[in-house]
C-alpha cells in the first residue's frame, strides 16, 4: 500500500514503524523540523517538512497515487482540514485521530474513520486492568458492548458444561456469544459449537451485548466486586 501518514509525534512515529515495517510504501508530513529530521534518519520512508494543511503539501506527497492517508496531530482542527482536504483529492481510505469525542460528528459527516483519542483508551486499560483483573483484554463495540478475553476458573458455573448446557442454565444470557476458546495454550482456538465442552482453564473470547460487567463475568468464575 501506499500511506500517507500526517505527524511524527508520539501517535504517528510508532505508526510509520508499524507501516513501514510492513512493506508498505510511506510518505510522513511533518511541519516541526524536528520531528521530521528525526522520522527521515530513522525510518526508510520519505518525510516532508510541510503543513499538511495545504493542498499542494498533499499533492507532493502523492495524493494522487495514494490508498491511505492517516492524520495523527494532536489537534482536532488540523486532522479535519487534512481529512477535508484528501477527501478532495479522492484519496480512497481516510483515518484519524479524533481527541475531543463532541467532534466526531463532523468526522463522520465527511465519511472519515476515526479512532478515539489513544490516551483516553490507554487509561480506560489500565483502569480495566486493576477494576477488572480477570479480563485479559477487551474491545468496546459500540457503546455497551464488549468482545473480551477472560479465563474459565475451576470453580465456574459453567466449567464442565456444554455451551448449550449453559445457555439452558441460563449463564450465557441472550446477549452473550462464546466466539473462541484456546486450550492448553497452544494457540490454536477452537470453534465453539453447541456440543463443545468448556473445561477449567480454557481462555475464552466472548461478546457481551451489556459488556463485561460483574453479573457477566460470575459465570465465569471471578467474582470480583459488584
Amino acid at each position: 500500500m501506499y500511506i500517507i501518514i500526517v505527524g511524527a509525534g508520539n501517535i504517528g512515529t510508532p505508526l510509520i514503524e508499524i507501516a513501514t515495517r510492513g512493506g508498505n510504501e510511506v510518505v510522513v508530513i511533518e511541519r516541526d523540523t524536528e520531528k521530521a529530521e528525526e522520522a527521515a534518519s530513522t525510518f526508510d520512508c520519505l518525510v516532508l517538512n510541510d503543513d499538511a494543511t495545504e493542498k499542494q503539501t498533499l499533492s507532493d506527497a502523492g495524493a494522487d497515487r495514494a490508498d491511505a492517508l492517516i492524520s495523527t496531530t494532536d489537534k482536532d482542527a488540523t486532522n479535519i482540514m487534512v481529512c477535508l482536504l484528501a477527501k478532495e483529492l479522492q484519496i480512497p481510505n481516510i483515518v484519524s485521530v479524533v481527541h475531543n469525542p463532541e467532534h466526531m460528528g463532523i468526522y463522520r459527516r465527511i465519511g472519515v474513520n476515526t479512532m478515539e483519542n489513544p490516551q483516553r483508551l490507554i487509561a480506560e486499560y489500565l483502569y480495566r486492568a486493576v477494576k477488572r483483573p480477570s479480563i485479559v483484554d477487551y474491545m468496546r463495540v459500540g457503546d455497551e458492548a464488549e468482545v473480551f478475553e477472560i479465563a474459565v476458573d475451576e470453580n465456574a458455573p459453567l466449567a464442565g458444561q456444554t455451551i448449550q448446557e449453559a445457555a439452558s442454565e441460563g449463564y450465557l444470557g441472550a446477549g452473550m456469544l462464546i466466539v473462541a476458546i484456546e486450550r492448553d495454550g497452544t494457540g490454536d482456538p477452537i470453534t465453539p459449537r453447541g456440543n463443545t465442552v468448556i473445561e477449567a482453564g480454557d481462555l475464552l473470547t466472548v461478546y457481551s451485548a451489556e459488556g463485561a460487567t460483574p453479573e457477566v463475568t460470575d459465570v465465569f468464575g471471578h467474582y470480583e466486586d459488584h
